[in-house]
């Protein structure tokens, strides 16, 4: 990141920017089983085919999927598998970190148990 010229940071947070939305979260977590049409995705997230298009298009912008035109569906896939090495990966410590605080509230609830 250090040597990246200024255009090519705005690039990249253009990317995180991407994946800061849940609802495309969700999306990419289905397309990791394989290829689906809008439609299919909707029903899956239980959100309309307008609102999964249109974050759809976003991520197709984005270079996370391609589509495919099949008569007249059209087919979404991953574009770049190594998106899901990263959501991995701060999915992980986000889930550590989690663990770490049920911890301190467990042990903060058990000390306070303790003084009455």
């Amino acid at each position: 990141m250090k040597n990246l010229p200024p255009e090519a940071l705005q690039q990249v947070a253009s990317y995180f920017q991407t994946l800061a939305e849940p609802t495309r979260l969700r999306i990419l977590n289905l397309l990791r089983e394989g290829e689906h049409n809008v439609g299919e995705l909707a029903q899956l997230c239980g959100y309309t085919a307008a609102n999964v298009s249109r974050h759809l298009s976003l991520m197709t912008q984005q270079g996370f999927v391609t589509r495919e035109s099949r008569g007249t569906s059209v087919y979404y896939r991953i574009a770049d598998a190594s998106v899901y090495a990263l959501c991995d990966l701060v999915c992980d410590n986000i889930a550590r970190q989690y663990e770490r605080s049920v911890k301190n509230q467990q042990a903060i609830f058990t000390r306070g148990d303790d003084a009455a």
